[in-house]
Formats: C-alpha cells, structure tokens, sequence
C-alpha cells in the first residue's frame, strides 16, 4: 500500500512522516523533476506500506514544480489514499487545499494537527461534525507530543474514503464544465485545469479557450480567480459550520519582542553568537579527548612496530583520516546540527529570516532569498534548490552568489577546527566578521549591476514550539549520517592515495610547482595547495586533507597561527563544493555555475593575500 502524505507548508506535514516511517528514509528526485522526495516503508497491521512526503503546497493549481509534482502523483493515482494533514488553529486556509484534494475522488484521512495551537486560539473544532460534512474520517493529532500519532495508519487502512463534499462553482464555471465533459468526456477536475489553461490535451485547447474567454468577458475577472473565490467561499463555510471561537488562553506574545528591530536583532545576534560559542568550545573540547585518544591508543602504537614502509605509511594514512574525521570533524558537525535542528523545532528560524530580510535589503539581500540562505548555514545544496521559489532569475543569480559565500556546517568545522581550536575563538569570529561583510558588500555590488526588480518577502509564520528532542535527534541523524557513510570513506580513500603518493614523492613535484605562488601570494608551506584542492569535494576536507598532509593532529607544530588564519579563510571562502557547483549548474546554468566559482576562488586568494600583506607589514 502506497499513502501520500500532503498539506500546506508549515503543519507539522514532515514531523508526522518522521514520525510514522523512523529513520529509514531515502530522499530521491521524481522521475522527470528535480524535487525531492522524501520515502520510506513500515510495516502496519501486517501491512507494508510506503510511506510518501510530498511537498508542501497551499494549492493544487499552481505551475511551480511542487505544484506540477503533487497535481501529477494525484491526478494519475500513484498511491492508493492520501493523509491530508492540516493546521488546526488555520483550519480555513488549510480547507482551500483539502477541497481542491477532495475533488480528484481519492481515498483520504484528514489530520487535524496543532489541537493544542487552536486552544491556546480559543478555537474548538467540532471533528464529528467535520468528518461528515466532507465525507472521510478526521484524526486529532499534537505531532510535537507524538499524541495520536499511532492512530494514524491503522485509520487509514480500515477506513480511508475519498471526500464526497462538493464545491459549488459559478454558473457559467459549471457550465464550462459540463460543456467540456460532453465534448471530449474529460472528467470534472480536468475540466477545470482545462479552463484555466493548466495541463490540457491538445485537442481540447481551441474549445476550453473560447469558453474561458466568455466567462472572462462576463465576469471581468479570469477564470483562476473566479474558481478560487468559490473555493475560498466554501472553505470558509465549511470553516463556520465546525469550528466555535471561546475565549482566547492568555499566551506571551513573544513575536511581537521576536520580530521588531528592537530587541528582535540583539536577539538573532546572541542566538547566533550562542550557538558558535557552543560549537567551538564543546566541539574543541570533544576534539581533545578524541585526538589524545587516537594518538595514545592506535598512531603512536603503529608507529613503534617498524612495519614495511609502504605498508606503514598505508596503515597510517588510515589512522591519520580516521582521526581528522572522527577526532576533529565529527565533534563540530555533531553539535553544530543538534543546535541548529533544536532551533529550527521551535520555529525561530523564520523569525530570524524575517528579521535578517528587514535588515538587510538594503544591502541587496532579497526577500525571499533570506530562507535559503539561512538554510546554507546547514548546507549550501539544499539552500541552492531553494532558489527556485524565487520570482525572477535576477533574484536566483543573486541569492546564488550570496548562498555559495554561507559558511556551511563543513566550513564551521574548518573555522573552528583550526582557528578557535588553535588560534583562538575571537580569531575565528573575526572570520565570519570578514564573510558577512564581502557577503554585504557582494550583495550590493550585484543588486546594482544585474538589472531587474527587487521584489519584497511574503513570509507565513509558523507558531513557536517546544522541541522535541527525538525529533531533534532524528534531524541531526539525517545530516550526521552523510558524513559518516558519505565524507568518511571518501577521506579514508583519499588519504590512502595521498600517502602512496608521498611514498613514491608525486606529491613533492605537484606540490613543487605551485610552492612558489603559495608561499610568495598567501605565504602558506607548498603541501596546502593539495588540502584546498580537496576541499572541492568537500569542504570539511580541506582541513582534514592537511592533517592528513601534515602528519600530525597537532598543526601549529608545521604551520604559525597566522598560517592557520589565512589557510581557514582561503578554504572557507575558496570554490564550492563538487556537490554545490552541480546544483549550480542544474538551478541556474553552468555559466553561471562556472562564473561563481571563479569569483569564489578570486576572492578567497586576494582575501588571504591581503592578510598576509596585512601580516607583513606589521613589525
């Protein structure tokens, strides 16, 4: 059995799928598209059913991929029903959706999530009288306290029907309907994308057309905006009939201190500071222990047994990548995504955005493009896919080069695996002091140079909530879970080639030729040059490459401090990931992608130039 799992942004959608399907996720593109989809499979009432996370969507006749994807997988029956998960305390603007749903004649559980929001709104929805009124079973759920969550698939395996209720269109919509349906047999729902010029066969085009003219020159409004109307009429009926407003539970009004100015940006930047404090002093802390251990336990006893010297420096390229991944990546990565997922559950995040919009779009910063760049902080792939929401492709050229300059969580790990941990923490914060102010500076110059409209945010915020700390943890696993089954081979595999390399001295000449522009332009030791290139696969492997390269956990035994600074900020700010020119090439064009990558690498050397310049002049 096959159930789909859709709903508006912001519901709780993808906290009841974690919830239902546990960790075994896979997330893979549909077929024709580059949305991800989130799948897995559980076993139910000796059942196996594959669970399905579309994505959030506010309407079905939209023409965004999400739209197109969602519309495509329902329309052509690709699962057997459907959970339509909604938000109890916005039970209006949620109905829009469910009765679009309920008209392509599927079976489907309605989940009526947040209950516990609508209260504290004063609202008390009669679900009774909800389930009859469409036709299809209703389930209460608070998906942050996992109530009623186990409820869900025994419901809909017994119990799932598709929705009987109607929408009463416009005369002249109807009659466009049925004059569609006599003429080609096409049914209700295509009837309706037909007349709004979505999704129709060739030969209905010239009859669909005409009649959508008629009813447009009758009504002086298009036929979308009359068919949404009818929709929202009914939603708000439907919303009137069920749902009882009593009086409102006293709440903080916290958005109101959350979302002005003043204090909402002191705010954000202590929030901020806090979470990289946390990250470099646990992560150095734990890095510590992990590396004392690593060398105490397994380098120093290799090192004592005299082996054949190839197949010493075999063993030690493995011992050595497991340590710069375990020992000195790992710690950061870990408590960098356990901060920034217990975060992002309480739903500051859009706050932050929201904030970071007003005060930044001065600087070029768009509206829109706020979200993605604020999801760069965890990763720049998946902030680059996010582009595409954006309204113009000025916007997504823009947002492009300013979400490749984020420090992503593999560039903390070099930030504060290097600098905090060996240079000092005020050292590494002046690192995302030089970023955020070329960020700015990038922003303004691009925002006057591409021509275009700089186009405003509308923004849905979410209510504030308590974390759930499974819910924490899976988040975390997810991003965690990459890196050790996804970086750590590709270290081990790497550092093994490294080591023959300097066993049979090819990595001396490479390193030889370019020696003299690293040492004269950046003044870094030759062997950096091999560490920067590695961190074009990823980026955490650039600090990895050069402990590696370095021989030694320990790297102010073979570079200075100052050394250390230049390399951290060349690597944090040179080319992107493999991975993140990909995604650029695909969102935005490989001219593009290329072009971004050469201002990258342009402005992480004439950065590190500059400081070692700064460096020399200083007595």
């Amino acid at each position: 059995m096959k159930i789909g799992i859709i709903g508006n942004p912001n519901v709780g959608k993808s906290l009841i799928f974690s919830s239902l399907s546990g960790v075994g996720v896979e997330v893979t593109n549909y077929p024709g598209t580059t949305v991800g989809l989130q799948s897995g499979t559980v076993c139910c009432q000796k059942n196996q059913i594959e669970l399905l996370d579309l994505p959030g969507i506010y309407s079905l006749d939209g023409l965004s991929d999400e739209e197109s994807l969602v519309r495509d997988v329902i329309q052509h029956k690709e699962i057997d029903a459907l959970l339509v998960i909604t938000d109890a305390a916005h039970l209006e603007r949620n109905l829009y959706l469910l009765l679009q749903i309920a008209e392509y004649d599927i079976p489907l559980v309605i989940v009526l999530n947040m209950v516990d929001e609508a209260k504290k709104q004063g609202l008390i929805i009669d679900t009774g009288r909800l389930s009859h009124l469409i036709g299809s079973p209703v389930i209460e759920t608070i998906a942050t306290e996992g109530k009623n969550i186990d409820k869900i698939l025994p419901l809909t395996i017994s119990e799932a029907t598709p929705a009987t209720i109607p929408v009463f269109y416009d005369r002249h919509i109807e009659a466009g309907i049925r004059s569609l349906n006599k003429m080609f047999g096409i049914s209700k729902t295509e009837a309706l994308l037909a007349l709004q010029g979505i999704e129709r066969r060739e030969e209905i085009t010239e009859a669909s057309d005409t009649i959508s003219t008629e009813i447009e020159n009758e009504h002086r409004m298009s036929v979308s905006q009359i068919i949404a109307a009818n929709r929202h009429h009914a939603a708000k009926n439907l919303a009137s009939e069920v749902c009882q407003k009593t009086k409102r539970m006293e709440h903080s009004g916290i958005d109101r201190f959350l979302t002005k100015t003043i204090p909402g940006i002191p705010i954000l930047l202590c929030v901020i500071i806090g979470m990289l404090l946390c990250v470099f002093i646990i992560g150095t802390w734990m890095e510590e222990q992990i590396v004392l251990l690593f060398d105490n336990l397994l380098i120093n006893p290799l090192l004592a047994l005299h082996l054949d010297p190839l197949v010493s420096e075999i063993a030690f390229s493995v011992l050595i990548a497991l340590q710069a991944g375990l020992g000195i990546a790992f710690p950061f990565i870990l408590t960098f995504y356990l901060l920034i997922s217990y975060i992002e559950d309480t739903g500051y995040m859009t706050r932050a955005a929201f904030l970071a919009d007003r005060t930044m779009h001065h600087f070029g910063l768009h509206g829109q493009a706020i979200i993605p760049m604020v999801l760069g902080f965890g990763c720049n792939v998946p902030a680059i896919m996010g582009i595409r929401n954006l309204t113009s492709k000025r916007e997504r050229i823009i947002a492009s080069f300013l979400i490749t300059m984020v420090p992503c969580s593999a560039r903390t790990v070099i930030i504060a695996g290097i600098v905090a941990a060996f240079v000092g923490i005020a050292y590494a914060f002046s690192i995302y002091l030089i970023i955020f102010f070329l960020l700015i500076l990038t922003g303004f110059i691009f925002s006057r140079v591409i021509p275009g409209q700089q186009l405003g945010m509308v923004l849905e915020m979410p209510p504030l909530r308590k974390p759930s700390l499974y819910q924490v943890i899976i988040r975390s696993w997810i991003h965690i879970r990459e890196f050790l089954f996804i970086a750590m081979p590709l270290l081990i595999v790497s550092s093994i080639i490294l080591g023959i390399f300097e066993y049979f001295g090819i990595l001396s000449v490479i390193e030889g030729v370019f020696a003299p522009m690293m040492e004269s332009l950046l003044g870094l030791p030759d062997f950096v040059l091999t560490a920067l290139l590695f961190g074009i696969l990823r980026k955490e492997m650039a600090f990895e490459t050069l402990v590696v390269l370095a021989g030694t956990a320990d790297l102010l035994t073979v570079m200075t401090k100052v050394q250390l600074y230049i390399f951290a900020i060349v690597s944090t700010l040179f080319v992107p990931c493999i991975s993140t020119i990909a995604v650029l090439g695909h969102e935005i064009g490989w001219r593009y992608a290329f072009l971004i990558s050469g201002y990258t690498i342009l402005l992480g050397l004439a950065t590190g130039a500059v400081i070692h310049g700064i460096n020399l002049m200083i007595p």
